[in-house]
């Protein structure tokens, strides 16, 4: 038994993380990653409508403290995922805890679990919805997914 391999959600969280490092805003890096039985159905980050300006380029285009030039990085993961097909009951994992908008359209697609690490602007209509619709939240920390990293041992 290897004793530092990366427990499931440690694992699809640190590639959260590392999704997130395409983002294309300046106001904040997000990645997100859904997930059914363990096997990746789609990623995201944020940022512009491709083939558009990038924050990253250009000042953000924020409105209403509110940056309107990208798409959320869940928002992304559900787009990416509708090419492919989304199954009901997976799991999101987002480097940020959701806003009340991509909680909706989560929840709409039949997300079951969300796995986020940074606890960010948590609204608490969606907790309300969360709990409604029976979809599970677990905040899963950075330094516990930075430990699990640091942790496992690499080639």
């Amino acid at each position: 038994m290897v004793e530092n391999r990366l427990a499931w959600d440690e694992y699809f969280a640190a590639q959260a993380l590392l999704i997130a490092n395409r983002a294309t805003c300046n106001r904040a890096k997000v990645g997100a990653v859904l997930v059914k039985d363990n096997k990746v159905i789609a990623t995201g980050y944020n940022g512009s409508v491709s083939g558009t300006e990038h924050c990253l380029d250009h000042e953000c285009l924020v409105v209403d403290g509110h940056c309107v030039r990208t798409l959320h990085a869940e928002v992304n993961a559900i787009l990416q995922g509708a090419e492919r097909g989304i199954p009901k009951g997976f799991t999101a994992y987002v480097t940020h805890f959701p806003c009340l908008h991509c909680s909706k359209q989560l929840l709409q697609v039949g997300c079951k679990r969300v796995v986020y690490i940074n606890e960010y602007r948590i609204d608490d209509y969606a907790r309300y919805l969360y709990t409604e619709k029976k979809c599970e939240l677990v905040h899963l920390p950075l330094e516990v997914v930075k430990k699990a990293i640091l942790d496992a041992e690499f080639i």
